[in-house]
């Protein structure tokens, strides 16, 4: 069964957009491995849009990778990404043309999918830009589903239609493994927060098999690359990769992972976070209702596959402020015996023990995030 868990990987478009090639491919394959990333759980190696040639071979009807771009071929490039112990991915789009104008798989779905197994390729990105007007969007991703199970090769299909006609009512019944359910994220705070205040209602839809994708991560990013130039600063990045974890949204990292600072090497390999993102039973968090401004935090706790929780504090102001939850919104009233053991999930340290309300302070744009038992103290 693919993606069990949330897929994990590295896509090329935040930072690098057109500017690929087969060098950058081989570096960032190369940094995978030697940063960690890897054994962290990042697999798939995906190249986003702009690699192929601007038409189809005329005879065979084929896409054909640019040749200035990719001059030994997608089949060297898979290799290569497979010597490492990775997976490599790849990016189509239903329709006509790409969102950058390239040839798209409309009417080409069987063929394509069949070239995209014959070069090695196992992750799909199939995107959702020149449609016919008279085209039916279920369809077309449905089109696409039964052609990469014909192709001979298990290949993820990552679905990409921007949360158009409500895609988490239907997108596991086309075969998607994982579905964009927002428009593009953009490298500044306002985006990743209105993006994660966006899929609230939708999570419950995630499950093994096909999750809910709120777009690749901009963390580490600094406002360099492809997806805007404001930036964040890194509590920020804490903030936007800890709600991707509670969420169990696919972790695809977006910034140059060749050159990640201490700081983010350590936030995207964070072993707990990574675990609360990797739970088996993927279940959605808990969101508190009437803890103050829903637009200045958010606060959430998510119930874990060995007993444990996970718990959330998000402060989306300006300003440091006091983050509270009362435990029995959480269904654990007083009158159980029970309180909760906490356990710092950045620094490790043990937070305490705590019986029916817990409050602390959390720095501007940043969060709180531990690790709960159930205890009698």
């Amino acid at each position: 069964m693919l993606a069990k868990t949330p897929p994990m990987g590295f896509n090329t478009w935040n930072t690098f957009g057109s500017a690929i090639n087969e060098q950058l491919i081989h570096e960032s394959a190369d940094a995978m491995v030697d940063t960690g990333l890897a054994a962290a759980g990042y697999q798939y190696l995906v190249i986003d849009d702009c690699w192929s040639e601007y038409l189809r071979d005329p005879q065979t009807h084929r896409l054909v990778a640019k040749k200035e771009k990719f001059p030994n071929g997608m089949k060297a490039v898979a290799d290569y990404v497979h010597s490492k112990g990775l997976k490599f991915g790849m990016y189509s789009c239903d329709g006509v043309r790409t969102c950058a104008d390239y040839p798209g798989s409309f009417d080409h779905e069987f063929l394509d999918a069949k070239t995209f197994a014959e070069w090695g390729v196992d992750f799909l990105k199939y995107d959702n830009c020149y449609r016919p007007a008279t085209s039916d969007q279920r369809n077309l991703y449905a089109r696409m589903g039964m052609a990469l199970r014909a192709s001979g090769r298990e290949i993820l299909f990552s679905a990409c239609n921007w949360g158009q006609e409500g895609p988490w009512d239907w997108m596991r019944s086309v075969g998607a493994h994982m579905y964009r359910s927002t428009g593009d994220i953009f490298d500044n705070p306002e985006s990743y927060r209105n993006i994660a205040r966006s899929q609230i209602p939708h999570l419950g839809a995630s499950a093994p098999g096909c999750f809910n994708d709120i777009d690749m991560l901009t963390v580490g990013m600094y406002g360099k690359g492809n997806v805007g130039t404001q930036g964040c600063n890194d509590a920020d990045y804490r903030s936007q990769f800890s709600l991707w974890c509670l969420y169990s949204a696919p972790l695809m990292l977006g910034c140059d992972v060749r050159n990640m600072t201490p700081f983010i090497h350590g936030l995207v390999t964070n072993r707990e976070l990574i675990a609360f993102n990797q739970d088996p039973e993927a279940r959605p968090p808990i969101f508190l209702d009437g803890q103050g401004d829903e637009s200045r935090t958010i606060t959430c706790m998510k119930f874990l596959a060995d007993g444990d929780y996970a718990i959330g504090l998000f402060n989306i102001t300006e300003n440091d402020r006091e983050i509270h939850m009362l435990f029995t919104d959480l269904g654990l009233p007083f009158d159980s015996g029970y309180g909760l053991q906490l356990t710092d999930v950045f620094t490790g340290e043990d937070a305490g023990f705590y019986r029916e309300y817990f409050r602390t302070k959390v720095a501007a744009h940043d969060c709180a995030v531990f690790r709960a038992k159930l205890s009698r103290g």
